[in-house]
């Protein structure tokens, strides 16, 4: 099973985690909107952001999918010039049509 989700992973490109994703996810860090034992976290957010996707699905509610942090990071994010992606976990983001 694992290889097989792999495999239907191969041709999704993979983001860079350039210079711009570092100073952003540090941003979020030196803010205190996502602790420092979390900065991966704030990796995960900022290269998102970044590379301008429309989405960032998450399970994690605590330091990502959180009402409060989204707020914050939103205006962090603005601050910067940066768009935030909608950030929501897989059951927000399925919807009937």
């Amino acid at each position: 099973m694992a290889r097989a989700r792999l495999e239907l992973m191969s041709d999704v490109p993979l983001l860079d985690l350039d210079a711009p994703v570092g100073d952003v996810a540090q941003r979020l860090l030196d803010d205190g909107i996502v602790p420092e034992k979390a900065s991966e976290d704030a990796i995960h957010i900022s290269c998102a952001a970044v590379h301008g996707m429309d989405y960032l699905l998450t399970w994690n509610c605590r330091h990502i999918a959180n009402p409060l942090i989204r707020r914050r990071i939103r205006e962090a994010l603005s601050s910067l010039g940066v768009t935030m992606p909608v950030i929501c976990t897989p059951e927000e983001f399925i919807f009937d049509e």
